[in-house]
């Protein structure tokens, strides 16, 4: 089959085209909407996919389309699995836009677009909330007024459930083993970044909440904090909720910190001296440690930590730190593993090791595909 996964993001829309689990094209049409972007629009953005995969209007050429994949981040309680998009479905996400401002507007143009151009197409929605919805209650349930939280949908959805989904089976297989009956501990470390705990395939307990804000500190997003904070702010610096909002999501974690969201940027001017620096890796790697340990002990039983996304990928130095002196739960890495700079899967643990630390770069259009 041939399949298009679209993922469309508020300036981007990222596209790759597969023949069954092959890639037959890749690209993204970037600055839509911006002076001297290559798109006014997701329209012409969607167009312009077309025009390069050498699509039709019926979605013909370089054989046809079976189907398009598209990208949901929200997909609240209702959307569980890939869902067919329909009006209804289309409707139903638009109400989940509150939950999600940032992404689910682009997500929904994506599709508005993709369905006007291919109209005899189907078009199916992977939502990134869906992994998540095995949550036990206890994990995903908040301690406030019960009947406010069901009133306004206030609940643990967590996210990057397509990324964790797909790295927890890739784990799976490289421990020879069926999903089914393996623990993993997954750590998305990325711009934005989420740990999750799986147990034999399920999600059971994972960092990001509500929206993708809570948990690990990331790029630019604070992630856990005390939520008095937001009331001190906005009763001694007469902070409105659109300043304190744009301050947590767009100027702490990394960039707040350190002045950069870039880890390699961090991990440059630490190395150089900066105290910033310095501690913003320090902070960053206390977060996720603490959570490696919560969610170990969660599970009960730990056989892989897998690391994955950029930072996970390709900083070793935040793989070291992380795992360092957790050698009694069995976590240990191979320090010439964990330095060397080869891509792909790979073990970053020594030969034998009680619990298999991994480096698995994550394919969620893939996973969006299958």
């Amino acid at each position: 089959m041939k399949i298009l996964v679209l993922n469309s993001g508020s300036s981007s829309v990222k596209y790759r085209l597969f023949d069954g689990d092959r890639t037959l094209a890749r690209g993204v049409v970037e600055r839509i909407g911006e002076p001297g972007g290559s798109a006014p629009d997701h329209v012409a953005a969607v167009r312009r996919v077309t025009e390069e995969l050498g699509l039709d209007a019926r979605g013909g050429g370089v054989g046809g389309l079976d189907a398009v994949g598209h990208r949901v981040v929200h997909g609240g309680l209702r959307f569980t699995r890939p869902t067919l998009i329909d009006d209804e479905v289309v409707a139903a996400v638009e109400k989940l836009v509150p939950l999600a401002p940032l992404h689910n507007p682009p997500n929904l143009a994506g599709i508005t677009a993709a369905r006007a151009l291919w109209p005899g197409v189907p078009q199916v929605a992977v939502f990134d909330t869906a992994f998540h919805r095995t949550l036990p209650p206890a994990a995903a349930t908040y301690a406030i007024d019960a009947k406010v939280a069901e009133r306004y949908g206030v609940h643990r959805y967590g996210f990057h459930g397509t990324s964790h989904a797909y790295v927890s089976r890739r784990t799976a297989a490289r421990l020879g083993r069926p999903v089914e009956a393996v623990n993993v501990i997954t750590l998305h470390l990325g711009n934005g970044a989420s740990a999750c705990a799986v147990a034999g395939g399920r999600s059971v307990a994972t960092s990001m909440g509500l929206t993708p804000l809570e948990g690990l500190v990331m790029g630019t997003r604070s992630g856990d904090l005390d939520p008095a904070v937001i009331f001190h702010l906005r009763r001694t610096a007469g902070m409105s909720v659109d300043e304190l909002d744009d301050l947590l999501n767009r100027r702490s974690g990394l960039r707040g910190l350190a002045g950069s969201n870039d880890m390699r940027e961090v991990l440059a001017a630490r190395a150089a001296g900066d105290p910033a620096a310095a501690l913003a890796f320090d902070v960053y790697c206390h977060r996720v440690k603490s959570y490696l340990g919560a969610y170990y002990a969660l599970l009960g039983r730990v056989d892989a930590v897998t690391f994955t996304a950029g930072v996970g990928e390709h900083a070793a130095p935040v793989r070291a730190a992380v795992c360092a002196g957790l050698e009694r739960l069995g976590i240990v890495l191979d320090p010439e593993r964990n330095a060397a700079t080869g891509g792909g899967e790979r073990p970053i643990s020594p030969e034998g090791a009680e619990v298999a630390v991994m480096v698995i770069p994550t394919d969620e259009e893939l996973e969006i595909a299958v």
